[in-house]
Formats: structure tokens, sequence, C-alpha cells
């Protein structure tokens, strides 16, 4: 699959082939608190308005709790008041899948992560422009790293992608 990911100077590259992740249930415990494991590995909601990256106001890129591939950006989150980290776009289409959520009797759009399929909520077309849509995303399904600190996301295979030539 290709993807979009950050090199080592901390800019969003891509996209390239990157591969999927996949790990048993005893890998991704020992990875995850038993909080990230059940709702992103087990499609599960975090309360509403208890998430602790929902008054997150800093600069900086949501990754995915699971693969650290990076999902939504600072620039893109919005107040929704719904209780629940919103963001009216993904970094880039192509990290974030959906998929036809028919539980509990509704009828919604669950969103994934790309690379891993980690649950990480719902899309629905009542966000703000430019898109129109409120990505609703759990705080447990994701990381925050600063801006300044993007280039910590550096994935390796960023790697196979030149380098930016000096500036002037």
């Amino acid at each position: 699959m290709k993807l979009r990911v950050f090199n080592r100077q901390g800019r969003l590259v891509g996209p390239v082939e990157v591969a999927h992740v996949s790990k048993t249930d005893a890998e991704w415990r020992k990875q995850l608190t038993p909080e990230q494991f059940q709702i992103a590995r087990g499609k599960g909601t975090e309360r509403a308005f208890c998430g602790t990256l929902l008054d997150n106001r800093r600069p900086g890129i949501y990754a995915c709790v699971c693969c650290a591939l990076p999902l939504f950006t600072s620039e893109s989150k919005f107040h929704s008041g719904t209780g629940w980290p919103s963001f009216y776009q993904p970094v880039a289409p192509e990290n974030v899948s959906t998929h036809e959520d028919r539980s509990f009797g509704m009828k919604r759009v669950e969103i994934l992560c790309s690379r891993c399929d980690a649950h990480l909520g719902h899309v629905f077309d009542d966000g703000p422009p430019p898109s129109g849509l409120r990505y609703c995303v759990n705080s447990e399904s994701l990381t925050f790293t600063d801006l300044a600190e993007a280039a910590s996301l550096a994935d390796p295979v960023a790697e196979s992608i030149p380098a930016d030539p000096p500036g002037p």
C-alpha cells in the first residue's frame, strides 16, 4: 500500500510503499495500555469529554497509537462540541481508510488507520469547510507529537525518497 510518512527533516513525503502492520492480540496487548487496546483494537469508544487530546491546542501531529502512522494535524483540528477530538481532514487521504459500521443498530462510517487497521472513530458529514467532514477520533487511538518534534516521527521507508536539495 502507498501512504504518506514523515522524513528525517520532519516533512510529510510520499506516497511511499509501506507494509501492512499485523500483530496478534497478545502482541498488541504488550504494546498498548488496556484502554488503548480496547478502543484501537477492540473498536471501543472512550467516554465523551474525557479524552486526553480533546482540549490539546498545541501545533503538531496526531499519529496512530499502534503503528505511528501520521493521521491528522493540529491545522485541521476544530472544536466540534461533541466531546471527542475532531478534524475536518486527515494528514493525507490515503492514511485513513473507511468501513461501513452497522453496529448498535446504526449506520455509520468507521475510520481506521490504513497501515494497521486500528479503530480511530467515525467520520460524519456535519463538519466545517473546506471538507464538510468531521473525523471524530478517540484520544486513546492517537499519540501527539509537537510540530517542532515532527522529525521524531521519521519512518524508515521515507529514506527511499531523495532528500530536499539544500536551500540557497
